[in-house]
């Protein structure tokens, strides 16, 4: 039986993206480069920084300025953190039917603590979360399968008992090799030319109010 629901953060529990995307356009308006569209800017959101800076630049991770980009972007992100993110629709429809049911709700992200110690309670949850796994938590971030153990750990529940919803790639390999059942959030930021079949989800959820109906199957 189902008693913990855990989610991603970034285009699952909440649309960060055009504060992530606000970010890197005035990066790249100080350097003179062109701005992203926000469609652009979507589909990659939930893979981070690194992403993102290389979708602006080009720059990889590899090259040796990346160290500056990603300091730049934490930064300019660090100062404009809240001002248009928003839980997606229904989410805390969700979280309180969770509630109702004595399920008990977390977040696993692969967002530093330094950001998501701020944004949560910002966010309005209807119901405080369980439990809280930032990027740094742990010494391994997503897909890593140690910040699921801890929050199973916190929550005091076996990962079997627990579904993990996300919207990319390493959430789905999270959940999955941590032991729950995975929920593909496709109202999340997957990107066009992705090959969502091959990701391995036990569900698909089309909204979030799906989640209800599907933990229950």
């Amino acid at each position: 039986m189902i008693q913990a629901v855990l989610f991603d953060l970034d285009g699952t529990l909440a649309d960060t993206a055009r504060d992530l995307g606000g970010a890197l356009n005035r990066l790249l308006q100080q350097h003179h480069l062109p701005p992203k569209t926000m469609a652009a800017i979507r589909e990659v959101a939930s893979r981070g920084a690194a992403a993102l800076i290389e979708l602006g630049t080009g720059i990889t991770s590899d090259n040796k300025d990346y160290g500056y980009w990603r300091e730049a972007f934490l930064a300019e992100y660090d100062r404009h953190l809240a001002e248009e993110t928003v839980l997606f629709d229904g989410i805390n429809e969700v979280i309180h039917a969770l509630q109702q049911q004595c399920i008990q709700w977390g977040i696993v992200t692969n967002k530093p603590r330094r950001f998501t110690d701020r944004l949560v309670p910002e966010l309005g949850f209807v119901h405080a979360p369980a439990v809280v796994v930032s990027g740094d938590t742990t010494d391994e971030a997503k897909p890593s399968v140690k910040p699921m153990l801890h929050a199973c750990q916190s929550m005091h529940v076996k990962p079997e008992q627990c579904v993990y919803v996300g919207d990319a790639l390493r959430d789905i390999q999270a959940g999955k090799n941590a032991g729950m059942k995975t929920i593909l959030a496709n109202w999340g930021y997957i990107g066009k030319t992705e090959c969502i079949d091959a990701w391995g989800a036990d569900h698909l959820a089309a909204r979030p109010q799906d989640i209800l109906s599907l933990i229950s199957m």
